[in-house]
């Protein structure tokens, strides 16, 4: 079957795991309520599909369209107090996955969610996005039967960072629960909990079908041969990229200084029994736990610095850490609590400044190393893996590596819109004035920036573009992997569709259960 050019584009864009909305998972991005006894049977299902019913006030009724035509008024006793006209359904179930219930509402709010993200309304169509939600449930269901497991300290270090990050957007708790509706903080958490917890179920599922799916040489071959010459992809103008990274140096008294504050919050509160939550919400510098007294939930294979799980994990439960370094800055750390592989624990940060005449020092010897380079007295690399500070590309004289494709190329449409002003003027193995930037910490640093070999725009060619053609043809076997497995597992799984989504057409036969 010929593999026509649209089909190409979906391969190139083509992620793993469905729509990405946003940069944290918050209600009303990944959706669906858990029925959570797993015991209920298709009974209790459909009853939930065919009868619900929400008391509402007057005051606070909302109209909502209803597409569910075979969702009926309930007729169960009205214990609420109110009279039954002020019994009205406000929401309706778009679907039952296994044990996973969907509403239109979350249809909705996904839908809504895109678009006021920039996605265009006619890229994305209701049935399209009911059909990725019913995916991700699907998945989600699975991975639970496959007992496919996510620590609870894992979720919960996702919850604590988003609302980390919502207190940073929106102030106070108080002003998140009012924003979402919501009645307290534990039940919040509670729901960003359940819903993290589906959509990390759901990506392992994913990850769980395609970690074994490799293509040979041949099948790559294969692959490009099918394709019509006319239809061949065209690649944008690529460059592979080279930087210098210099920072400046924290002098050795400032280093001092804040490792002796540290002892100081260190030996109050174990002398003085001093409050560490209270420290770390008056003086932390880490802007991901400051607000909520440093507490993280930890496992060791929780994302953080090596050097702090290592110190976590080597405290008993009460017992406050010396201070110690990683590339955040200096730390002290408190386990609270310890159960089993995690662990509850707060810290302090504090970050050492520079000084004024250190970043003049680091920009002077910036200078001097673009004029070598220009005068052609060192060669970029070789300055790279002398001076840059960047321990990640010194090794490899600088050049950096496409996060989103893990090889060197860069395509220059596609590049960070910042990189792009920094390089698409380059002409190849020019080197760029020096660029002021800032680490994570937002303390200053410089760079330089070359461009080491620069490949203009062009149709896709089997020897020049192996690692490209071999992606797509990595992705197309994945999805071939994934759409067999679903196939094969909505056929075993209870799946009820309702009203209007009953109409769609969808690429798998997610309405079996109506046949």
């Amino acid at each position: 079957m010929q593999l026509k050019i649209n089909n190409l584009k979906f391969l190139t864009n083509f992620f793993i795991g469905g729509f990405r909305i946003g940069c944290f998972i918050i209600p009303g991005l990944f959706f669906g309520q858990v029925i959570k006894d797993t015991a209920q049977t298709k009974v209790l299902q459909e009853k939930i599909v065919d009868t619900l019913v929400v008391n509402a006030i007057p005051q606070i009724r909302e109209t909502i369209t209803d597409s569910l035509s075979a969702t009926k008024t309930s007729t169960s006793p009205n214990t609420s107090g109110l009279n039954p006209q002020d019994r009205i359904k406000i929401d309706g179930v778009a679907a039952v996955i296994g044990e996973y219930v969907i509403l239109d509402s979350d249809v909705a709010i996904a839908y809504q969610q895109l678009v006021s993200e920039g996605v265009s309304a006619s890229e994305v169509g209701q049935c399209e996005l009911a059909g990725s939600l019913f995916e991700n449930k699907l998945y989600a269901h699975h991975a639970v039967q496959d007992s496919i497991e996510i620590s609870d300290a894992e979720i919960n270090a996702m919850v604590d960072q988003q609302l980390a990050y919502m207190k940073n957007e929106l102030g106070t708790i108080q002003k998140i629960l009012q924003f979402y509706k919501k009645d307290s903080e534990e039940e919040f958490r509670k729901e960003l909990f359940d819903i993290n917890k589906s959509n990390r179920l759901s990506e392992k599922m994913r990850s769980k079908i395609i970690e074994e799916v490799e293509v040979t040489p041949e099948e790559v071959r294969s692959f490009y041969d099918k394709i019509p010459e006319e239809e061949r992809p065209l690649f944008g103008t690529e460059l592979e990229l080279a930087q210098i990274v210099i920072d400046p140096k924290v002098p050795e008294e400032e280093e001092e200084k804040v490792i002796q504050r540290l002892r100081e919050f260190r030996e109050d509160i174990v002398e003085n029994g001093s409050s560490f939550a209270t420290k770390a919400v008056l003086y932390s510098q880490d802007p991901g736990s400051k607000s909520t007294g440093g507490k993280y939930t930890i496992t060791r294979q929780t994302g953080f610095a090596k050097e702090f799980k290592d110190v976590a994990f080597s405290l008993q439960e009460g017992e406050v850490s010396e201070p110690f370094q990683t590339d955040f800055g200096w730390h002290i750390v408190k386990v609270d609590r310890i159960r089993g592989e995690e662990i509850d624990v707060r810290h302090i940060l504090l970050i050492p400044e520079v000084t004024r005449s250190s970043v003049n020092e680091a920009k002077k010897l910036v200078d001097s190393i673009r004029t070598a380079i220009i005068a052609g007295s060192i060669k970029f690399k070789e300055a790279a893996r002398k001076f840059s500070d960047e321990k990640e590309t010194r090794e490899d004289g600088g050049q950096l590596l496409n996060p989103t494709t893990g090889d060197t190329r860069f395509e220059l449409t596609k590049i960070d819109p910042i990189l792009y002003d920094q390089v698409s003027k380059l002409t190849e193995n020019e080197v760029s004035k020096v660029i002021p930037d800032q680490d994570r910490q937002g303390k200053p640093k410089f760079k330089l920036i070359t461009v080491l070999n620069r490949f203009d725009e062009h149709i896709a060619d089997y020897a020049k573009d192996y690692l490209k053609v071999q992606e797509l043809a990595l992705r197309k076997k994945q999805i071939d992997a994934i759409r067999k497995w679903q196939e094969e597992k909505i056929n075993d799984t209870y799946i009820k569709i309702n009203g209007d989504y009953r109409e769609c057409e969808y690429s798998g036969n997610w309405l079996k259960t109506e046949d």
